[in-house]
């Protein structure tokens, strides 16, 4: 059984979904392991260390040929795949609602691909959750991308020439990423509040130091959405929240906006008005940016400014930290293949009936078969 690794081709990419220590692995569960020339070399990793870990090296038809597993991080080109064999699988990050034409091209080469990012949210799977994985990351370098752009320190500090107050830090949305951002923002010296739609979240942000920011008896989402994501907002409620956060982002330094629907536009969290109000110097991370962006006049893959502010638009923020995020992204590849693997057929098997298969796996036998691109 053969694993093979792919060179990212997308630009920006720097990660890899492999590792030597994950391939180390493969190995060990029995499978052969063949990596594209210079797959790692962005996240620090050369094809010796490959080949050293037990992996041969090989260009991308070579490696191709004959695989039964594909991996790969961003979604490759289907034309780019032409020499894989019919009904080969491929694991990555592959973008199924924003790119549908790119899942019909992996259907007609007989591809199965799964969607690692529609990993359900269920206790078993948290260990193949590449979303999860990467945005941990993505809330770190955040706040290090607001730290560098800020032009004044994150600490109080209390000196002979006076004290410099500490930097005041608003994270707007409470799951993954901005759990991480505001736990590396108070290890920063900051003093920190945020807010999300949903109530559970409160005790989180309590938990870490921070002050809650929430809409009081308006009607918002008690629970969670689909996969532990929020669902959209009443328009009172987002009334009601526009009015409580435009009063609290004028007297914040740095504010950092993670929400996310799947399947949808980001939402817009933040207006110029709202911009407007900050003083000047102050910074805004939009890690939203790539899916519509939470803060008007962001720009993705960029840092602009407006009205004296700066508003940071990076790309890939996890890729920014390629041999961490690559670490991390390719033992979730790893836990999933070895969850799911067999020893007496040498290879992992999906039953169909599977909550975890169900959810990612998004073609078979020549057809796009996920319900969530069908319905």
């Amino acid at each position: 059984m053969k694993v093979a690794l792919l060179a990212e081709q997308a630009a920006g990419e720097r990660r890899v979904a492999a590792t030597p220590e994950t391939v180390k692995k493969l190995i060990g569960l029995g499978a052969e392991v063949a990596v594209e020339t210079g797959a790692g070399t962005a996240a620090s990793i050369d094809d010796a260390a490959y080949a050293a870990a037990g992996a041969t090296i090989g260009g991308r038809a070579q490696i191709l040929a004959d695989a039964d597993i594909v991996l790969g991080v961003a979604a490759p080109a289907p034309e780019s795949l032409s020499g894989a064999k019919r009904g080969a699988w491929l694991l990555g990050s592959l973008n199924p609602f924003g790119d549908r034409a790119r899942i019909e091209g992996y259907a007609a080469l007989g591809l199965e691909a799964l969607a690692m990012e529609w990993m359900p949210r269920i206790t078993r799977a948290q260990s193949m959750d590449i979303l999860s994985s990467q945005a941990n990351l993505a809330g770190y370098k955040a706040v290090l991308d607001a730290a560098s752009e800020y032009g004044r320190a994150f600490p109080m500090m209390m000196t002979a020439a006076g004290t410099i107050s500490a930097a005041r830090v608003f994270v707007m949305g409470v799951g993954v990423a901005g759990l991480q951002a505001i736990a590396t923002a108070r290890r920063l010296g900051a003093q920190v509040s945020a807010t999300d739609v949903r109530s559970a979240t409160r005790e989180q942000i309590l938990s870490l130091g921070a002050k809650p920011i929430f809409v009081e008896k308006v009607a918002g989402i008690e629970g969670e959405g689909a996969g532990g994501y929020a669902g959209e907002m009443s328009a009172e409620y987002q009334a009601a929240q526009a009015e409580l956060v435009s009063a609290h982002i004028a007297k914040q330094d740095i504010v950092i906006t993670t929400a996310l629907i799947p399947g949808r536009p980001a939402p817009r969290l933040i207006s110029d008005a709202q911009i407007a109000s900050m003083r000047p110097g102050s910074v805004i991370v939009d890690l939203a940016v790539e899916q519509g962006g939470n803060v008007e006049g962001s720009v993705a893959g960029e840092v602009v400014q407006r009205h004296g502010v700066n508003i940071v638009g990076h790309r890939n923020v996890a890729s920014r930290l390629a041999a961490d995020a690559s670490a991390l992204f390719a033992r979730n590849l790893y836990n999933f293949l070895a969850a799911y693997w067999d020893k007496d057929a040498g290879r992992p098997i999906l039953p169909a009936d599977d909550e975890v298969t169900q959810a990612i796996r998004l073609t078979q036998d020549g057809q796009v078969t996920n319900t969530r691109l069908t319905a």
